[in-house]
């Protein structure tokens, strides 16, 4: 029996869930007590050991390199023979590489809702058809180099905030955009991804204007970004960038003297952005989850899927990432995929992932981190089953390169890895206008320009970290909402948050120090 139902979890005195029928484990809702009776689907089950909360305890007896699924689907293999009643957790169980074959598309069309029934949101009408969350001016460092330059400009602004608000109300501040790279650069991908990201910084549609800020004689030339990107072309309504360097400014002063100067030249055409009514179907959803836990999988992520449905149904695009953290359900994505094409673009990210980190001496299944593990997750397998959730069951539309533009409407995905401000920094860059992140462990993310919504799986999380979290999922542990009850919460806070409502990470002010482009190959 699911205990997951559209009523909510059924009993709030239920110590276990069993999340599908034929899995091997329970989740404990509560602490169990060594030698607790438990009933199970009308069998009785005998905790061997204690079990801490969001742990599995065994069903049945599973012999030494027998499957346990979880979700009905394999988590891991037995190391040893794992009796009924046992906890089960690394100390007997492990990733072991098994057959995913992709079944043939079962992608369903999607039923959209008639236009007359979909929600607005206020947002700012950008040339070109986009639709920003937010009013920014952009500091981009293109070279790391160029990163202390940056924040002295945006430190300027930012220590007369209250002057600046005043005369340009419209304007949610001045970022600089810094990091670590931008001087030797691999070609191929490493450098288009560089320069993807920085471009995409530049358009994004939460980017009223920007100044690009380089050294002058790095490898990651402004000129060559320019020219590909084709930044020098500007729209009707567009404001003029600015492109500095260093050296050619005749150095730091001179160079901070004219960077506040430019970004002063773009505030008034900044300021002339207005909030306008704008159907939701403009939204570009970036989807994450940090700091998971064993619920993120039962409450938070599949919550987000629902309210990732909706989106899609309206005509917007919710964009899935974190390619690593498939790894194990990849073949459940990829039937859902609208094409198959789009299925093997998908599995296809699968295998270079497998090769790179064979390539580094590494295992995907390093993936869980410290917290993941403390909070009930195994194998990358387990967190992987429970992070596409966050998908909700819309068809895959596309497949995207890390920081590539996002042109399709419905469920895409991009290749991310795993690590929060690289993977939300790819998604960004491809035009995503705001965010939901999901965690059990307690992420303290923020995301600038793009604002992100923090939900905790955990009624107690929420409540202990109630300055940081934005929502909350776990009702649906407790049995007092359903998924799709704290879905449509979700998806409401989505379109108040887009209208402008800050979130918790902003009204921290947290956001400024998470730009971090996926650096590839080797630093010369």
């Amino acid at each position: 029996m699911n205990h997951l139902s559209q009523t909510g979890l059924r009993g709030k005195t239920i110590p276990f869930l069993v999340l599908k029928d034929g899995d091997d484990v329970a989740i404990a809702r509560r602490p169990i007590r060594a030698g607790e009776q438990l009933t199970v689907n009308g069998d009785s089950v005998t905790s061997l050991e204690a079990i801490p909360p969001g742990h599995k305890i065994a069903l049945k007896d599973v012999e030494e390199g027998e499957p346990v699924k979880k979700y009905g689907q394999v988590i891991g293999f037995a190391k040893c023979p794992i009796g009924k009643g046992r906890h089960i957790h690394l100390h007997n169980l492990e990733m072991r590489e098994y057959s995913r074959p992709v079944e043939p598309s079962k992608a369903a069309a999607v039923d959209y809702h008639a236009k007359s029934a979909t929600p607005s949101f206020n947002g700012y009408l950008r040339a070109g058809g986009s639709v920003g969350t937010r009013n920014y001016i952009a500091v981009i460092s293109n070279v790391n180099c160029s990163a202390s330059v940056s924040n002295y400009v945006r430190d300027h602004f930012r220590q007369r905030a209250a002057e600046y608000g005043r005369d340009f109300p419209t304007v949610d501040g001045v970022i600089a955009f810094t990091h670590k790279s931008g001087c030797v650069i691999q070609p191929g991908e490493p450098s288009k991804i560089l320069h993807r990201v920085l471009a995409g910084i530049a358009r994004h549609p939460n980017i009223g204007g920007y100044v690009m800020m380089g050294l002058g004689c790095e490898g990651n030339q402004l000129q060559f970004i320019r020219k590909e990107f084709a930044l020098d072309d500007i729209k009707p309504g567009e404001s003029q960038p600015a492109f500095l360097t260093i050296q050619g400014a005749g150095g730091i002063r001179k160079s901070v003297e004219a960077g506040i100067r430019a970004v002063e030249n773009l505030l008034p055409k900044a300021s002339e952005a207005k909030r306008t009514p704008v159907s939701i179907d403009k939204l570009v959803l970036a989807e994450n989850c940090g700091g998971s836990d064993a619920c993120s999988g039962i409450t938070a992520n599949p919550a987000l899927g629902w309210a990732s449905d909706e989106l899609v149904r309206h005509g917007g695009t919710s964009v899935l990432a974190e390619t690593p953290e498939i790894y194990g359900a990849e073949h459940l994505l990829a039937a859902r995929a609208a094409s198959p094409e789009v299925a093997l673009q998908l599995m296809a990210l699968v295998r270079w992932w497998e090769d790179y980190v064979r390539a580094h001496g590494a295992s995907i299944d390093n993936n869980p981190s410290f917290g993941n593990k403390e909070g009930g997750l195994t194998t990358i397998f387990e967190k992987s089953l429970g992070a596409i959730a966050k998908g909700g069951q819309s068809p895959l539309m596309a497949v995207y390169k890390y920081a590539e533009p996002i042109r399709s409407r419905g469920l895409c995905f991009m290749d991310t890895p795993g690590f929060d401000p690289v993977s939300m920094t790819g998604l960004v860059a491809g035009g995503c206008n705001i965010g939901v992140f999901t965690t059990g462990r307690g992420s303290v993310y923020g995301c600038k320009p793009m604002p992100c919504i923090k939900v905790a799986t955990t009624t107690a999380l929420f409540d202990w970290m109630n300055e940081d979290m934005d929502l909350d999922a776990g009702t649906i542990l407790d049995g007092s909402e359903s998924v799709a009850d704290v879905g449509r919460r979700m998806l409401d806070l989505i379109i108040r948050v887009a209208s402008g409502e800050k979130t918790k990470s902003e009204l921290a002010g947290v956001g400024d120090e998470e730009f971090a482009p996926w650096i590839q190959g080797p630093t010369l």
